[in-house]
């Protein structure tokens, strides 16, 4: 267990995702360009490739995103955010968030 002040380190905020790339030599992960309402839009590496047929469906989507990890690297890319998903053995799922909220939001 972990107290609600742990809890409350995690900044989890809402970023719409703006562009989408493959990264070659990998058949897991995309690169994503993400608006969080800051000055320019974060890179995020991330390995849900295989659950997307067309991985450019994903541009416009609002997702959560935790926005406050060290940043890390990846296939010769700095990643600065980690798109949050839910996934078992038989489906998959972004936490999508709905288009009336604004980018940068943060939850609560």
């Amino acid at each position: 267990m972990i107290s609600i002040d742990d809890f409350k380190k995690a900044e989890i905020s809402v970023g719409e995702i703006k562009s989408v790339e493959l990264v070659e030599g990998s058949e897991k992960l995309l690169k994503l360009s993400v608006d969080f309402g800051e000055e320019h839009p974060r890179l995020v590496v991330s390995g849900i490739r295989k659950y997307f047929e067309d991985p450019q469906s994903l541009v416009g989507v609002k997702c959560a995103f935790a926005t406050n990890l060290e940043p890390r690297p990846l296939m010769g890319m700095t990643s600065e955010a980690m798109i949050l998903a839910v996934s078992t053995e038989n489906s998959f799922s972004l936490l999508r968030v709905g288009e009336e909220i604004p980018v940068g939001t943060k939850v609560k």
